[in-house]
């Protein structure tokens, strides 16, 4: 009896946490309110209030729910068929095959970080984790020899979340938007990215080279 408990109330939760993102996406995190989302999840606010007391925990609910896909997803990777496979692969699940609702949900979680410390420290902590990930994956395929071992993972890590953050605010923005066409440049970038780190090129010390310096 407590396990069907236990999943009804995980069930509603999942609910409540589907109608709030419907309506964060319609009207933005100001523009719901907690009725809107009582009303969207077909339940009373004392009902509603029970699960989540605020629209920060909502959000709190939806980036926990997400992470937990996504954290899936990594501890799901298969580098026996190469680390640009599965780059590739989770690549087109993110930015092509997500639905615009979660896109967009994400581009309004961005936004609102700026301006309610709350939801910066939600947002900050997924991203830690995504790039604990993802730097976990660099390392383990240069372990393998999928990569060389001095890359400056931190950068590449860097780089990638900037990109992944880009496409999605263009799927977001612009309806015309094809992420299955930049694919291909993503992973151009990407195989750049994790070659070797370049070695720095010392200034020169002598005579002729100072002079032509000056000049």
């Amino acid at each position: 009896m407590r396990r069907a408990n236990a999943q009804l109330q995980s069930d509603r939760r999942a609910e409540i946490l589907a109608a709030a993102q419907r309506c964060f996406v319609r009207s933005g995190f100001h523009g719901a309110s907690m009725q809107d989302i009582c009303a969207e999840a077909g339940m009373s606010p004392g009902n509603l209030y029970r699960y989540f007391p605020s629209k920060e925990a909502l959000i709190a609910g939806i980036a926990e729910r997400d992470r937990a896909e996504v954290g899936q997803q990594f501890a799901s990777a298969d580098l026996s068929q190469g680390v640009f496979a599965v780059l590739e692969g989770m690549a087109h699940h993110h930015f092509a095959v997500r639905p615009s609702e979660q896109v967009l949900l994400c581009t309004e979680v961005m936004a609102e970080a700026r301006r309610n410390p709350e939801i910066a420290r939600i947002s900050n902590g997924f991203d830690a984790d995504v790039r604990k990930w993802l730097t976990d994956l660099l390392r383990n395929a240069a372990a393998r020899g999928d990569i060389p071992e001095d890359v400056d993972f931190d950068g590449v890590v860097t780089m990638l979340m900037v990109i992944a953050d880009g496409v999605w605010w263009r799927r977001a923005l612009d309806p015309d938007f094809d992420p299955e066409a930049i694919l291909p440049v993503f992973m151009n970038i990407t195989r750049h990215m994790l070659r070797s780190r370049p070695r720095s090129v010392p200034a020169p010390n002598c005579p002729t080279a100072a002079k032509e310096c000056d000049e």
